[in-house]
């Protein structure tokens, strides 16, 4: 009887104890997401957070990188505080040294920053630090590094050029009026281009009927919604969403699962056609590893390198020249005396010749950064070369589109689109990596840096020399979309002209 009475009243004590855990799980967490507030200072009023809350800075400006780069030219040190998202910004070269070199190690990635971009990226070689990144790096480096690889690339972006690009421009020159997004071409180009170097496939997305690639809308989306989480005021904000499967988290949630299938089907492709004697990066890779979710890591990344910042820099390169058309005639001029009148596609060793061509790229390069800003996170308390001080895990932003802009690093013209900039008596002379920070500098230096220049200097100098390129709004100032790497709302819509002069190389 006793017994029975005992067993009977089990539901009701795991119901109290239920409320009881739920009582003290949401009081924990309305404790944790308070102190939280207090650490960043969420009601913060100065003018910089109250201009980032209250989202009034678009009553000036059409990019948040603008107006950052607006309070980083007003700041004598060239570093501001947005103490609502706990992020200091510098644009100060003297602090990109020492936080990509001389204090590597107290500004890694950072969990926070692994967090955000976690469900994407995963531990993919742009988001991780300590052993897991000297591994990739170690790897990357290795192969990318050899002749054969590069050789390799070059053929790769030389086919793409010549049996996608130039017939889909071609097509479109014939079409009268006929209007091309510029800015998705080329990101089908690097699309293609990234998918036979890293994997040894063909996704045809350049083919001349432009089929939808649902994988390149899912990645789009991904990015651009995990870039949104890191702009929060708050982490609780989308880690909330997330946990209720609600809104934008919903919605990443959904492209994440889209584009995790095609990155399994890219493993799996390549397990079937084997890899032991393949070029491709990915083979190298499968063959010392077999953990798939690692894998799957390595080739979002990969895409993300080798897609999305290429397509950047061509778009920004593109439009530029649109507005500089004594810039297009001095590359047509450097590429006439280097290539043969009747030759089809530059030689890699042309390539290297073309030094104007070379600083054009780099020029453009200086203003509108694949990249943007990048962000770190401070391991212990510090103090940058300017005086600020850090405290630990603060978030500490560097920020390469604002850099293109300060008079004290680049002289009064520095707005201006001026490649002689990079030359000194005919020759491309680069400048310090920590003024110029686009393919970041020490130690996480792009490995991949000389072969996407050469990628973009290659079909910048078939495309210019063949055809005449006219932007539609090409004098309106570019909105971006938010997301990891730069992107043009809306597109970048142009008119394709073959030029007269040169027709028959077509």
């Amino acid at each position: 009887m006793e017994l029975s009475e005992n067993l009977s009243s089990l539901p009701s004590l795991q119901a109290s104890f239920c409320s009881i855990f739920f009582f003290f799980a949401v009081s924990f967490s309305i404790l944790s997401f308070f102190l939280v507030l207090v650490r960043q200072k969420f009601w913060c009023n100065c003018e910089i957070c109250r201009g980032y809350l209250t989202s009034s800075w678009l009553m000036e400006f059409v990019n948040l990188c603008d107006w950052h780069t607006h309070l980083l030219q007003k700041s004598p040190t060239h570093t501001i505080h947005i103490h609502v998202l706990g992020n200091t910004i510098t644009a100060n070269p003297d602090n990109v040294e020492y936080m990509l070199k001389t204090r590597f190690d107290n500004y890694p990635k950072g969990k926070p920053f692994s967090t955000i971009l976690g469900d994407l990226l995963g531990q993919g070689i742009f988001n991780v630090d300590g052993d897991s990144w000297v591994f990739q790096r170690k790897m990357a480096s290795l192969e990318l590094g050899s002749v054969s690889i590069r050789s390799f690339a070059f053929e790769v972006v030389m086919a793409e050029i010549k049996h996608r690009l130039l017939p889909l421009l071609s097509s479109y020159s014939e079409k009268d009026g006929g209007l091309l997004d510029l800015q998705d071409v080329f990101r089908r180009f690097t699309f293609d281009n990234i998918c036979k170097f890293s994997f040894g496939l063909d996704p045809g997305c350049l083919e001349l009927a432009l089929p939808i690639s649902q994988f390149a809308e899912s990645f789009d989306l991904a990015t651009k919604l995990s870039a949104e989480r890191a702009m929060a005021a708050s982490p609780f904000i989308w880690k909330i969403k997330r946990l209720l499967n609600l809104g934008s988290e919903k919605r990443l949630k959904e492209a994440i699962k889209k584009v995790n299938v095609l990155a399994k089907e890219v493993i799996m492709q390549k397990r079937k056609l084997g890899f032991s004697n393949n070029q491709d990066l990915l083979s190298r890779f499968m063959a010392c590893m077999k953990d798939d979710n690692y894998l799957r890591d390595i080739v979002i990344s990969f895409i993300l390198a080798g897609r999305d910042t290429m397509g950047s820099a061509l778009t920004s390169f593109f439009w530029l020249l649109a507005t500089h058309p004594e810039v297009e005639s001095k590359i047509r001029d450097e590429t006439d005396s280097i290539m043969h009148p009747n030759q089809h596609l530059p030689s890699f060793e042309q390539i290297r010749e073309m030094h104007y061509l070379h600083a054009a790229v780099y020029e453009s390069l200086r203003l509108y950064p694949p990249v943007q800003f990048d962000s770190k996170f401070a391991r212990q308390d510090d103090v940058l070369q300017d005086g600020t001080f850090v405290m630990k895990g603060t978030r500490v932003t560097y920020h390469p589109y604002a850099m293109g802009r300060i008079e004290a690093i680049w002289g009064p013209d520095c707005m201006e689109f001026k490649p002689q900039r990079w030359l000194e008596k005919g020759s491309f002379s680069p400048q310090s990596p920590f003024k110029f920070p686009v393919f970041q500098a020490g130690i996480r230096m792009c490995l991949g840096k000389e072969m996407a220049v050469v990628a973009v200097k290659s079909v910048a100098a078939v495309v210019v020399r063949l055809f005449d390129i006219h932007v539609v709004e090409a004098n309106a100032a570019p909105r971006f979309d938010s997301g990891l790497t730069a992107t043009v709302r809306g597109g970048v819509p142009v008119v394709v002209r073959k030029r007269r002069a040169t027709c028959h190389h077509c």
